[in-house]
């Protein structure tokens, strides 16, 4: 499978690290992350989502599940915190653009944050 990112000379090879998504996979998982607050960095070929939660410990709490996660599946994302606001970037950069791995990232995280924003991390 062949993703909409600009394949680089050696996509073969990588393309067995990365789970690249169909065009019709990508409009479909691009609908849902939307409509659950991602938005779309067109010009990186990446997904971003800003969180905020009530206080430091549960903002840090938070990503420490997403850390523990990411390990997990060798995905780490591009992220930023300050005090109880948490923004993440995700991009496959061994391909240079979103994957399935994106989209499974990003889901996790979005019931880790609905989980930490109801009853605490």
């Amino acid at each position: 499978m062949i993703c909409d990112c600009i394949l680089p000379h050696n996509w073969l090879k990588m393309s067995s690290q990365s789970s690249w998504l169909t065009t019709e996979e990508r409009n479909q998982a691009l609908y849902d992350l939307k409509a659950a607050g991602w938005s779309e960095l067109t010009e990186r070929d990446a997904i971003f989502r800003e969180f905020i939660f009530k206080t430091f410990n549960q903002a840090f709490g938070f990503m420490t599940r997403v850390a523990l996660q990411a390990e997990k599946m060798n995905h780490h994302p591009e992220w930023f915190n300050v005090y109880n606001k948490v923004q993440i970037t995700l991009i496959s950069h061994d391909c240079g653009g979103l994957t399935k791995r994106d989209v499974k990232l990003a889901q996790f995280i979005d019931k880790a944050a609905a989980s930490c924003l109801t009853t605490g991390c």
